[in-house]
């Protein structure tokens, strides 16, 4: 589960982890309220808006409706016409920001709708440095990850220049411990007051990483201002979501006009599924077995239009469900339900996809490989229903014909 970049550092500022004030507003009049206290409050005359959508590359972007206007803004009106002149800047932009749709490198060409601002103070920054705490799954460890190029894509810096990236492991029965902290630091190049209060900002987040069960935090760029404060500029925070029941004040904080609305109804009946951008959609039993069915469609020349996993104790109700989903996406031009009976029963399958086609009908092919529990049954089933269904005697076999049909 992820969360907007407020929410985390509401998180952070919880902990004691610096973060600049901000306020934020889902109208206009919200974004502007904010404006003076906090420029009261911090004494730099300069306000920041920044779109809050789940993507990063948001200061890159660009509003399809306003394709001079990025997804972050640097206000410095208040400079020399004062507040209300900030005001009257931050009404401008969020009323443009506000209900427009934000490209950037992660929102793909169809971008995001900005339904909400956040209203940050102005830093007077010395420099720009990356952090990140994440898995590192080749060690099944936490891995603190800081670079000198704050303000760029890691990918980018992974590509081009990996000996700027810095590595800590966080041991799981201690964790990150001061002296690794402090080598992080000077690693990154800082000196004096910045390496006490970056070693304290370090020790605190990878510690909340493991109390939060977090998937990965990003901080991009982590600011030094010219006094020597270690400040989160952004932040990015994913959670385990087989976690946040431990969580239910985080849990509280998932905006689901921000995930794909497929994949939202899919999570209400406890299917594992994930939109992608191919043609056949899948219906499988099994994670394992959902990942080599969309390796073989692959292999015969075609490209899967989902990841769904029904899970090993699947109900008519739920394979209907299923089924539902996939056919409402428009790319979708064959279905191939691959399953092995093993807890699952193919009996069971066979009535799911029946109701379903029953529902919603058929318009595109569709072919059924099923193995295992009852299978017998389920053949039966589907060949007694008068439904235009193409049975397929083996995995690759079901794949082949899948492509016949729709090639």
């Amino acid at each position: 589960m992820k969360i907007h970049e407020y929410q985390a550092k509401q998180l952070m500022a919880a902990r004691g982890i610096p973060v600049p004030q901000g306020r934020p507003a889902q109208t206009v009049s919200e974004a502007v309220a904010a404006v003076r206290p906090l420029i009261e409050d911090s004494g730099n005359p300069v306000v920041v808006v920044k779109s809050q959508i789940h993507a990063g590359g948001r200061g890159k972007g660009r509003f399809k409706e306003h394709p001079d206007l990025g997804g972050v803004v640097v206000v410095t009106d208040g400079i020399d016409g004062g507040i209300s002149a900030a005001e009257d800047a931050v009404r401008s932009v969020a009323s443009k920001m506000l209900g427009s749709t934000l490209v950037t490198i992660q929102t793909g060409a169809e971008g995001k709708v900005v339904n909400r601002l956040y209203v940050e103070q102005g830093i007077d920054i010395d420099r720009e440095l990356y952090l990140s705490v994440l898995l590192d799954r080749s060690t099944s460890q936490a891995l603190l990850m800081g670079s000198t190029e704050g303000g760029t894509e890691i990918e980018e810096v992974a590509a081009e220049t990996p000996e700027k990236i810095l590595r800590e492991y966080v041991d799981p029965a201690h964790g990150l411990l001061s002296f690794q902290a402090a080598r992080m630091a000077r690693g990154l190049g800082l000196e004096g007051d910045a390496v006490r209060n970056a070693t304290s900002f370090f020790l605190s987040l990878a510690q909340a990483y493991m109390d939060w069960d977090a998937d990965l935090i990003e901080i991009n760029p982590l600011v030094v201002t010219t006094d020597g404060a270690v400040m989160a500029l952004d932040g990015k925070m994913g959670f385990e979501a087989n976690a946040l029941f431990r969580h239910p004040d985080i849990a509280e904080m998932r905006d689901e006009s921000e995930e794909d609305p497929a994949e939202v109804e899919a999570a209400e009946f406890d299917l594992s599924f994930i939109k992608l951008d191919g043609t056949i959609g899948c219906m499988v039993n099994g994670a394992g077995l959902a990942m080599a069915t969309m390796d073989i469609i692959k292999y015969v020349g075609g490209e899967p239009a989902n990841f769904l996993d029904v899970g090993g104790g699947a109900t008519a109700d739920k394979v209907t469900a299923a089924f539902k989903i996939i056919t409402r996406d428009p790319n979708v031009k064959g279905i191939f339900v691959n399953i092995f009976g093993g807890i699952m029963r193919c009996d069971t399958i066979a009535e799911g996809v029946i109701e379903a086609v029953k529902e919603v009908g058929l318009e595109v092919p569709l072919v059924v490989r099923l193995e295992g529990t009852n299978v017998e049954e389920g053949k039966r089933i589907l060949d007694e229903s008068g439904i235009n269904i193409v049975a397929a005697a083996d995995m690759k076999d079901g794949a082949e014909r899948i492509m016949e049909l729709t090639s």
